[in-house]
């Protein structure tokens, strides 16, 4: 057959019928209406990608706005840059580097203010340094005659490299000055192996120094000026919330654990994303950490001073990631017993000291978040602390008992009239699911003594930051309440430890 251009017109117009049993006609499509068809659905397919990429950026503009703010003040650095480029008196002054101003900014410009000077800072330093120990090596290895200026010359590159590169490896190098080891490497490379005499090797590193130093003061102006973004200030929200939701996991737990049988939640996504709020915790150590590193470089701002404790911060955010890890296998160990559900005569005797535990010890982490969050030492921390060790301690109390009321159920309820062979098939079993049920139990009472235990360690490094930053004392009034709400919420609470222990 020809091919489909040697066909005549008529012939690509044709359409094929078919018969069918019913006896009606289908009309088969034509190859070139089929090769329509899929023109049609690749477009149709990419246009829908395009609208679901804009609706996605658009749904995060909407949650972050001061990313696209960010966006647009890196668009106003490179926009004034290109002014030294584009105009005339400015190009005559700066000359052709202006184009390092340029990449100055793409490089250096980050989202927050401390990231933002961190790299200016070091990118200027390292700039200056290999510039200067360029141009010196350089000059020695010149006046060593024509000999020995390449040994001179791979020497120093292999030397510096080399020391430059393991700096990178210690810690606290590579936190703060990884960057400007970096373009030290750099710079001193270029510098040392270019062919330039002496005297254009001062002219071209001023010019470069000067680029730099113009791209580096335009980021940095920007930056602090328009909306600035501190990472000081994300750090301090990050750990207040972080408080508030290891209360809510560890409330969402209990609850979880001592809610009666076919009692189910009506907004259950809302408490299963309480529940589960302890793995935010878990995943901001990376972070926390850089944050705490952006952070020392900022200035005083706001409620921070210059000098602020920010690496106070990473051993308050340790020590509540310890006590999630806790909060992580309390719910571990109830979500794997699911399928032994305590008996009501086991639970009764410490559900109410549980609940107590969990209600005090979140008490005691939305105080503290209260306390990061309004920059002041509370007043009632010491009593909420009392509160929760007194809880712990009487639930430590009701598990001793546990065993002997448990016990006495027990046998009253094998006294009660049975078959002989019921009795025989049915006692192993019960004593397994009674083993089961005590060793349930528990495990969850341990692991609430341990998470007291871990927010005793919350509460001390809290402190220490308020005393390091200096946070100021609340005023008489905000403690009068607070004495006064606290002293209702102990009239109203319940306290059945003294009860069990007088009927025991």
């Amino acid at each position: 057959m020809g091919k489909e251009s040697d066909m005549p017109a008529a012939a690509k117009r044709l359409e094929w019928r078919v018969n069918m049993p019913d006896g009606t006609s289908r009309v088969l499509v034509s190859s070139s209406s089929r090769r329509r068809w899929k023109v049609c659905d690749i477009v149709w397919g990419f246009v829908v990608r395009i609208w679901s990429f804009i609706d996605k950026a658009w749904q995060l503009g909407k949650k972050e706005p001061r990313k696209v703010i960010h966006g647009f003040k890196v668009g106003l650095a490179l926009s004034l840059v290109s002014l030294f480029y584009y105009l005339r008196p400015l190009y005559d002054d700066v000359g052709g580097n202006a184009m390092w101003a340029v990449m100055t900014v793409v490089v250096v410009f980050e989202y927050t203010v401390g990231a933002t000077l961190s790299k200016c800072v070091n990118r200027t330093l390292a700039t200056f340094l290999a510039g200067s120990l360029g141009v010196g090596v350089h000059w020695i290895a010149n006046q060593s005659g024509q000999k020995f200026q390449p040994i001179i010359l791979q020497a120093s590159v292999f030397l510096l490299a080399a020391a430059a590169t393991f700096s990178r490896f210690i810690p606290s190098i590579k936190a703060r000055f990884d960057y400007g080891c970096t373009i030290f490497i750099l710079t001193f490379s270029l510098v040392s192996v270019s062919g330039y005499r002496v005297d254009k090797l001062l002219d071209l590193a001023q010019q470069r120094l000067s680029t730099i130093a113009l791209g580096t003061s335009i980021c940095i102006f920007i930056a602090m000026l328009l909306c600035p973004v501190w990472a000081g200030d994300d750090l301090h929200r990050l750990i207040t919330n972080n408080l508030e939701k290891l209360a809510d996991s560890l409330e969402g737990c209990i609850s979880e654990y001592l809610k009666p049988d076919g009692d189910d939640d009506k907004d259950d996504n809302a408490s299963e994303k309480k529940l589960l709020a302890y793995k935010c915790v878990l995943n901001t150590k990376a972070s926390e950490d850089s944050m705490a590193n952006f952070a020392v470089w900022e200035p005083g701002h706001g409620r921070f001073n210059f000098r602020h404790p920010w690496k106070q911060y990473l051993k308050i955010g340790t020590s509540m990631r310890a006590c999630a890890y806790c909060i992580e296998t309390l719910h571990g160990s109830i979500n794997s017993s699911t399928q032994v559900q305590s008996a009501e005569y086991i639970l009764e005797p410490v559900s109410e000291e549980c609940r107590r535990v969990c209600s005090t010890s979140a008490k005691v982490l939305r105080d503290l978040a209260k306390l990061m969050q309004s920059t002041t030492k509370s007043s009632i921390q010491d009593i909420l602390v009392h509160d929760m060790n007194s809880a712990v301690e009487a639930l430590q109390l009701a598990f001793k008992t546990l065993p002997s009321q448990s016990l006495t159920t027990t046998q009253v309820e094998a006294q009660k009239p049975s078959p002989d062979h019921m009795k025989q098939e049915t006692k192993s079993s019960d004593d397994l699911v009674h083993l089961m049920e005590i060793a349930q139990l528990s495990t969850v009472a341990s692991l609430l003594v341990e998470i007291a235990a871990r927010i005793e360690g919350v509460v001390k490094e809290v402190n220490h930051l308020a005393n390091l930053a200096g946070f100021r004392a609340q005023s008489n009034k905000k403690m009068a309440k607070q004495s006064q709400t606290q002293h209702k919420e102990q009239n109203v609470q319940i306290k059945p430890t003294n009860k069990d222990c007088t009927q025991l």
